[in-house]
């Protein structure tokens, strides 16, 4: 980035969330279980309570219990072994609750410190009826434009498909989902929700990276050489310029559909920091790694256009159809957003999550937002999260 002004604006530039669309770790990027929870700052625990409510005492243990579960998540699916059906966060009681298909796995998961809980089917055999819906997406005909998306819920231990409201009984839905009816673990929503959609928009004010001149788009997280972002923003060779305008770097890799990310390389005196930009909402939120948060956890997005929300993760593993076509792997949240907003940055405490897809509502009436994991960008481009301690 070529001047000279205070950092403050140099973490602007490089984590600023554009309008474009809204990105697990290496393990030298991710702290070690056990490791003393950091202090919280005291502006996200309450932009925590300004979201999800509740006193400051309970928004300081709430993200100290979800800290503690993520890390617990993985040994507790160890745990579970082939009966894992699952697991999510229990707000109320501040515990990672797995679901297990037989007694002796809930001995075991008991034993890490998770709650058990008896469910029929493994998360295995749900993922493959999700799995053969996908696979049906794929193909020529594509999902019908009715179903919203479709994804596995580990606490009602079924297949779950959002469909627009009155066409659960259209031949085409109803062919479409047959599959997973027939195995008898579908269950069909009914939703009067808006399509969902990215949130890629024109070239408009704040702090931004722009795609070949003409579109806008919001910084997820920095890696070692560039940052990662959303995939719809741009395409292999597309060149980037910052906020001033100056040329920042090169789209070196991106997919969109199928999955929503893209990682930039950038150059001309452009650096990287683990930072996420507060927006004058909560201090700019160092990042440490990113352990991935369970379903029930508190979530926080920071994005150009509206800045910083917080929420909590709805679904995991979804599927959503957007027009342009379907993606997969989406991390679902109640966390809202508006155009400008993609390709932003998702984070637990300060554990990298996921960067913007899309979604739809906004933040006056509210809305729901998916996050594709940045982990799995990391992984599928070799990158290194750049992390502060």
């Amino acid at each position: 980035m070529r001047r000279t002004t205070r950092l403050r604006w140099g973490l602007a530039a490089l984590l600023a969330l554009g309008t474009g669309t809204l990105g697990l770790a290496p393990a030298s990027a991710v702290p070690a279980a056990g490791t003393a929870a950091p202090q919280l700052p005291s502006a996200l625990v309450a932009a925590v309570q300004r979201d999800l409510g509740g006193t400051a005492a309970e928004a300081t243990a709430r993200l100290r219990d979800e800290a503690a579960a993520s890390t617990l998540a993985p040994r507790a699916q160890r745990a579970a072994g082939a009966a894992y059906g699952g697991s999510w966060f229990d707000a109320e009681q501040g515990t990672l609750v797995v679901a297990v298909t037989d007694p002796g796995a809930a001995n075991a998961v008991r034993t890490t410190g998770a709650t058990p809980v008896r469910v029929t089917h493994t998360l295995a055999t749900l993922d493959g009826a999700k799995a053969a819906l996908d696979k049906r997406a794929g193909t020529a005909s594509g999902a019908p434009s009715a179903i919203r998306s479709w994804r596995v819920d580990p606490r009602t231990n079924r297949v779950v498909a959002e469909v627009q409201a009155g066409a659960a009984d259209r031949p085409d839905v109803a062919a479409f989902l047959a599959s997973a009816r027939s195995a008898g673990l579908l269950t069909v929503h009914e939703e009067s929700t808006p399509e969902p959609r990215t949130y890629s928009a024109g070239v408009v004010g704040g702090d931004p990276y722009y795609i070949n001149g003409n579109t806008r788009c919001s910084i997820g997280f920095a890696v070692v050489g560039g940052f990662v972002s959303a995939g719809h923003c741009g395409t292999p060779g597309s060149s980037v310029a910052g906020w001033d305008g100056s040329w920042m770097g090169t789209f070196a890799g991106s997919t969109f559909p199928g999955r929503d990310y893209s990682y930039i390389t950038i150059g001309n005196g452009w650096w990287t920091v683990p930072v996420v930009l507060g927006w004058g909402t909560v201090s700019d939120a160092l990042v440490r790694g990113s352990w991935e948060a369970p379903i029930g956890s508190s979530v926080c997005r920071s994005g150009s256009t509206t800045h910083w929300h917080c929420g909590t993760v709805l679904t995991k593993n979804e599927t959503v159809n957007y027009s342009q076509g379907a993606v997969y792997g989406l991390t679902g949240t109640s966390v809202c957003a508006e155009p400008g907003d993609s390709g932003g940055s998702f984070i637990t405490g300060d554990q990298a999550q996921g960067v913007t897809s899309g979604g739809w509502g906004n933040c006056s009436s509210g809305g729901q937002t998916w996050f594709q994991p940045v982990n799995e960008i990391l992984s599928r481009y070799g990158l290194r999260l750049v992390t502060s301690g």
